[in-house]
């Protein structure tokens, strides 16, 4: 008997060491990665938005899921409207300040839409290569946008500095403030301001590249209520400057892969494809179309994965 409950005895505990190092319970996907930082896009803003726009999150959440995840997530605001430049100065400024508070070595980037450029120029021109692991991009122009160059080309000189005095004062209060610039905003996005940028901002060697993006398969309203509207027109200006007609209402396909390109989020044959805001699931609006949970945990661990 005393055999039999000693051999009891060990039992238990080994099954209490088993259950407790398998299945993962204790483990998380993200656990080990660097921390991952969060660059918005043109007209976005980040948890430390001190604007009414901040009752909303422009990640929809997937900044407090990364984080259930096992990442350590920071997401920084930059002016709404302005240059490449100027957002890059912001955002190299703010992840050096989170790194040397925090003492952490090395972060990930993850930018959508503009937040990808100015990533790329913080890197490439400020220095902060050397605190950087990854950078990530999601949707970003890199090649410009038909729709900055339609805007450009309609809007007469003579009214672009009016209507850009008019967005300054409406994004100032809906945003909280900062020296607005729209009109320095829409020439980064064209494809003559990128074409420029990209010669001046060269990838940098220790730094690696992904990029992920998506598209509209059909502009219907109810699935793309905004990127809808616009689609044809980037369609219409991307098959005339060469860039295709495959877009994401905002950026064509053929423009948002650089370095190496992994694809898009997966989804079902009733959705019409994936648009500019919901892949970044902006305002929540790509969750009832697609897996966004699954998309954005993809992309951190291919970052963890080549830190």
């Amino acid at each position: 008997m005393r055999k039999l409950g000693l051999a009891v005895l060990l039992l238990f505990l080994c099954s209490g060491t088993l259950f407790a190092s398998g299945g993962g319970s204790s483990s998380k996907p993200l656990a080990g990665s660097y921390p991952i930082v969060l660059s918005h896009g043109l007209f976005g803003w980040g948890t430390d938005s001190s604007g009414i726009i901040s009752i909303v999150n422009y990640w929809g959440g997937m900044d407090t899921y990364l984080q259930s995840q096992g990442a350590t997530v920071y997401a920084p605001t930059k002016t709404a409207a302005q240059s490449n430049e100027t957002r890059g100065v912001q955002l190299k400024d703010k992840v050096l300040v989170y790194i040397a508070a925090n003492g952490f070595s090395k972060v990930h980037i993850l930018g959508h839409s503009q937040g990808g450029l100015d990533s790329r120029y913080a890197i490439s021109n400020l220095g902060l290569s050397s605190k950087v692991s990854t950078l990530t991009t999601l949707n970003t122009p890199h090649r410009g946008s038909p729709i900055a160059d339609i805007v450009t080309t309609v809007l007469p000189d003579w009214i672009k500095p009016f209507v850009s005095g008019i967005l300054g004062v409406v994004v100032q209060l809906v945003y909280g403030g900062g020296n607005q610039d729209a009109l320095a905003a829409l020439g980064s996005l064209t494809t003559s301001g990128t074409a420029a940028f990209n010669t001046r901002t060269p990838n940098v060697s220790s730094v690696k590249y992904f990029s992920y993006g998506s598209y509209i398969t059909i502009p219907d309203l109810i699935q793309h209520p905004l990127m809808g509207i616009i689609q044809p027109a980037c369609v219409a200006g991307g098959l005339f400057n060469g860039q295709g007609g495959t877009c994401d209402g905002l950026v064509p396909y053929t423009s948002l892969k650089w370095g190496t390109f992994n694809g898009g989020p997966d989804y079902g044959l009733l959705v019409t494809g994936v648009d500019h805001l919901q892949a970044s699931n902006t305002l929540n609006s790509g969750k009832p179309w697609y897996d966004v949970e699954g998309y954005f945990l993809k992309m951190a661990s291919n970052a963890k994965s080549n830190q």
